[in-house]
């Protein structure tokens, strides 16, 4: 069976991944810093300990999620404030969102079979052509991301898909309740992603299952 690993997948658009592919019939295991547990229970999935911003941490959680076919790297953090405001803001950014896809991608890329597939969760306002947007280093961090796509994409195995995607405006805790999308809408695209076909796409950056610019 295809086993699956969601990060940040306690709540919000990684709860949503996660059911979802559950329901397609994968293996899924969700990695969150707090109640994995709790969500893992109603989603009827294994989940592991992982703390992004630790390398330790992301160790111990690979060794117990065993062998990985799908990698959604989905765990994001945002504080409302400018680019140059906090420099411990902009360290744990980067953890969370360019360092730790980093290490998973360089930890399970080389184990995976030609059904391997890699979904990085990045964003509009990670895109040059919308324009670098978001509080703090959020935007630059999503725009690292999207060129770690582009770059593993080129690196990964024979069959290997790695892409990125923008949910779009999602009403999660980091949303915020008045957003214009649901969890699950947003889900959709990734879960495509996560389930390509052998000639599906690689190296690019999805919204509504379209390719969008860079």
């Amino acid at each position: 069976m295809t086993r699956a690993l969601v990060t940040g997948g306690n709540r919000g658009i990684g709860f949503a991944v996660a059911a979802a592919l559950a329901a397609e019939g994968l293996d899924v295991v969700i990695a969150a810093r707090s109640g994995g547990a709790e969500a893992a229970a109603e989603i009827g999935c294994d989940w592991v300990a992982m703390d992004l911003t630790d390398d330790a941490s992301i160790q111990a959680g690979l060794a117990d999620a065993g062998r990985i076919d799908v990698l959604v790297n989905n765990a994001g953090v945002l504080w409302d404030e400018g680019l140059f405001s906090s420099v411990d803001h902009f360290d744990a950014t980067m953890a969370v969102m360019v360092r730790a896809p980093w290490l998973l991608m360089r930890a399970l890329l080389p184990g995976m079979g030609p059904e391997g597939r890699v979904v990085n969760m990045s964003s509009g306002w990670g895109s040059f052509a919308e324009g670098i947007g978001g509080g703090g280093a959020y935007g630059p961090a999503k725009a690292a991301l999207n060129a770690l796509t582009v770059r593993a994409a080129g690196e990964a195995p024979v069959g290997v898909k790695v892409n990125a995607m923008c949910p779009g405006w999602v009403r999660t805790r980091m949303g915020g309740a008045g957003a214009t999308r649901s969890p699950e809408e947003a889900a959709d695209t990734a879960v495509w992603l996560a389930t390509l076909p052998e000639d599906g796409p690689t190296g690019g950056f999805f919204r509504d299952r379209r390719p969008i610019q860079w």
